[in-house]
């Protein structure tokens, strides 16, 4: 059951070993490489999957009750390590929502699936795949206006932005929506809502440029390993690594047994949905606002060879429990 999991944990390995030697080699130039490249990650290929998904989304076939079972205990741990972390005033501003992301965002694609069809079949890919089409979107969203609030606020104190809340606000909704992450997910939802056939030219595009986001991010950890090390953030990897992996899984395998009803494969699916690691788009959030790049970085490749060891744990977990 776990040998195709383990093979494509052994190739997102070898994918970051490969970044890794890069950055330390010096093969992509001086010029923060890492740095370059998430750029691109997240203003090209990032957006161009993200409108592609939404925009294909069938939303009256969503298992809309499975799928409140697992976001709302996920948002909710992503809320609760946030308002944690901003106890913490000697932290960047943007540092409590990248460590929220952190602690809660999980490889659904490289790792999910596969994970998906290995343990559950066809029918626990369906529900799987679900929760793939709104991750991005709800996390993302909730995360990018918290940190854009935050920003704001941290710009009124200086001096540098107007501080009338109204204003505030109004800025804080416009960066919101104009983000290369959640423009492109509400484009495509709106284009899904209008029913517009997709131009095959713009779909071979959309492909393509989808295609380059997992092979792309993986090297990118291991640019900013190479870059950052692991010294700096071992301590907060740790601690993130352990919230993922441990923390998480166990809120909603609580929250959608006792809380919502969930029983039998939906649970089962959920609860590893949630228990995989860290997923690239954590790193590239982190890139993005230049906080804890390092930490975030060290938590994602943790997290992904730790897996290989509470996976296990959880799948006894919820087949025990039927």
């Amino acid at each position: 059951m776990f040998s195709l999991i383990l093979l494509k944990l052994a190739a997102i390995l070898l994918m970051v070993a490969i970044g890794y030697v890069a950055g330390k080699k010096g093969w992509l130039g001086p010029n923060d490489p890492a740095r370059v490249i998430s750029y691109a990650a997240f203003y090209i290929f990032v957006p161009a999957l993200l409108f592609r998904t939404t925009s294909r989304l069938d939303l009256a076939a969503m298992p809309w009750g499975t799928l409140v079972a697992f976001f709302v205990p996920v948002a909710g741990l992503m809320i609760a390590v946030y308002l944690w972390q901003r106890r913490h005033r000697d932290l960047p501003t943007a540092a409590p929502s990248v460590r929220a992301i952190t602690a809660v965002f999980g490889n659904t694609v490289q790792l999910g699936i596969p994970m998906a069809v290995a343990m559950f079949g066809e029918a626990g890919l369906a529900i799987h795949l679900t929760i793939v089409s709104l991750h991005a979107l709800v996390l993302l969203t909730i995360l990018t206006a918290v940190v854009e609030l935050d920003l704001a606020r941290e710009r009124a104190r200086q001096g540098a932005a107007d501080a009338h809340i109204g204003r505030m606000l109004a800025d804080t909704a416009r960066k919101t929506v104009i983000h290369p992450v959640v423009l492109p997910i509400l484009a495509g939802l709106a284009w899904n809502a209008a029913s517009i056939p997709m131009p095959a030219v713009l779909d071979e595009v959309l492909v393509s440029l989808g295609q380059a986001v997992v092979p792309m991010c993986l090297v990118l950890i291991g640019l900013s390993l190479a870059q950052y090390g692991l010294k700096g953030g071992a301590q907060g990897a740790v601690t993130l690594t352990l919230l993922k992996l441990v923390l998480l899984p166990a809120v909603v395998l609580v929250v959608g047994r006792w809380g919502f009803g969930l029983s039998g494969l939906p649970l089962s699916v959920v609860v590893m949905a949630a228990a995989l690691p860290t997923g690239n788009n954590a790193m590239i959030f982190s890139q993005r606002y230049q906080a804890q790049e390092g930490e975030t970085t060290a938590a994602t490749a943790l997290s992904t060879f730790a897996f290989a060891l509470t996976a296990p744990a959880w799948l006894w977990a919820v087949t025990h429990l039927h």
